[in-house]
């Protein structure tokens, strides 16, 4: 690195160099290079998703609706209405429903890790989410203590240029006073 981020990272970060993560010492090229930062998380991720990812997801998503919970009661409603009371002596399926607990146990044994697949992959992405959030804050931060330090340079130049125009106008006024032949305190 050069060593004008050394030393942006001691006046900015108030660390050395060797101390930085990745992440920081990215955000400070940014800083130096005078580009953006931030991007599409979701767009990066987008593209990397295999095919069972994207089913796990879909799953999840399809598992976790409204939809397929109301559609599933109406499902249980039909089987056990259906092998309780109308089919009654021809029930494939009588009372206990043992095979409706066959496939439900079934259905929940294959649904349990397809949705946990999901949210660990969710908890990546807003892993990712979360450490991209920091570096834009981190050059927000950044950006905000470089307009602090222009500010004050620019206050110190015109504090420096009133000083001289105080000074060169009390010379003036010495040289008014000299020529009226006034004496005393202003």
């Amino acid at each position: 690195m050069s060593r004008t981020i050394d030393e942006l990272s001691t006046r900015w970060l108030k660390r050395n160099l060797d101390s930085l993560s990745e992440e920081e010492l990215r955000v400070l090229q940014s800083a130096l290079d005078r580009r953006p930062i931030s991007r599409d998380v979701n767009e990066d991720l987008a593209g990397q998703a295999r095919l069972g990812e994207r089913i796990a997801d879909a799953i999840a998503r399809v598992g976790g609706s409204w939809t397929f919970i109301i559609a599933f009661l109406l499902f249980l409603l039909l089987w056990t209405t259906g092998n309780a009371y109308l089919l009654s002596r021809e029930a494939f399926d009588p009372y206990p429903f043992i095979f409706l607990n066959l496939v439900l146990s079934m259905l929940a044994a294959l649904q349990a890790p397809i949705i946990m697949m999901s949210q660990n992959r969710q908890a990546a992405r807003d892993r990712l989410d979360a450490a991209h959030d920091y570096e834009v804050n981190l050059k927000a931060e950044i950006e905000i203590l470089a307009l602090h330090e222009k500010l004050d340079e620019l206050r110190r130049r015109e504090i420096v240029s009133l000083q001289t125009d105080i000074a060169e106008l009390s010379a003036h006024l010495k040289r008014i006073d000299a020529r009226l032949g006034w004496t005393g305190d202003r």
